[in-house]
């Protein structure tokens, strides 16, 4: 369903940190959606949206806890006053350790609050919840952290966590607030997770531009012989996208599963069916 080209776009300094990041998550996002429950077009969206926004586009794999110290009162008002910001300004390890220490199953007077910091698509943060998405994916994060940005598990450790958290469905009923709520534990930066999901729905199914949508591509496609005959629901997954896949294969299209406007124009010229947008 994602596509390098997909990735290009909307994440054009993706492999920044983790070098292969952009391919690790194309590889592996057919199985990893499909196996999640989030196969449509609009859960896959939303869960991206939100990765997209909590690492920067991948820009940003881990918490950066290098706070001035008007950011560090304005951020834990209650841990800090202008003396004891000044004294931890600009030391996130101490940082770390000193607000995450004695909750998330952090162990007070340890180093797991710098260790177990946030990092990944969805930004796990804390001893237990590391421990948590072990068990869920099963990999040893507790042991190996960093294994949540690595190329070959990135997309498996955000989904996990997505899924940890309660968000799907939440995002299966296009319910971005929510989505938010529970992966974030508040709306902070929900505007800009709104804005990340309007990009990533058009760029998987063409909604919010002059495209049509998912149902006319089904209909479509099943006038033209699609097998499995599709379901007409609007759900832009993994069968509705092989289907897209094996048309433009058979028309010499650029074989992306992305229904653009050369697609369009070639499911509407091979079914002789009109096109309306949005439909």
């Amino acid at each position: 369903m994602l596509t390098k080209s997909m990735l290009a776009a909307l994440w054009p300094h993706g492999d920044s940190e983790a070098p292969g990041l952009c391919d690790g998550i194309v590889r592996s996002s057919d199985k990893i959606f499909a196996e999640s429950g989030l196969a449509s077009a609009v859960g896959v969206a939303h869960a991206m949206a939100q990765f997209s926004h909590e690492c920067g586009a991948g820009t940003a794999l881990v918490e950066n806890l290098n706070y001035a110290a008007p950011g560090l009162m304005a951020t834990w008002p209650g841990r800090f006053d202008a003396s004891k910001a000044a004294a931890f300004a600009h030391r996130p390890e101490q940082i770390a350790n000193e607000v995450y220490n004695g909750r998330l199953g952090n162990r007070p007077g340890s180093y797991d609050g710098w260790t177990y910091r946030g990092r990944g698509g969805a930004q796990v943060t804390g001893r237990a919840n590391y421990a948590r998405l072990s068990e869920a994916i099963g990999l040893d994060l507790l042991a190996e952290p960093d294994l949540a940005n690595h190329p070959d598990h990135f997309l498996a450790c955000a989904v996990g966590q997505f899924l940890l958290c309660g968000c799907l469905p939440f995002a299966v009923h296009d319910d971005v607030s929510g989505v938010t709520l529970h992966l974030n534990g508040g709306y902070i930066g929900l505007a800009q997770r709104q804005a990340w999901l309007g990009r990533w729905k058009a760029a998987l199914t063409g909604q919010g531009s002059d495209l049509p949508s998912a149902v006319w591509l089904q209909e479509s496609l099943n006038r033209l012989g699609a097998q499995p005959p599709l379901a007409v629901d609007g759900s832009f997954g993994p069968i509705t996208c092989s289907a897209l896949r094996a048309f433009q294969a058979e028309h010499g299209l650029t074989v992306d599963g992305r229904l653009d406007a050369a697609t369009v124009a070639a499911l509407a010229a091979a079914g002789q069916t009109p096109v309306t947008a949005g439909a």
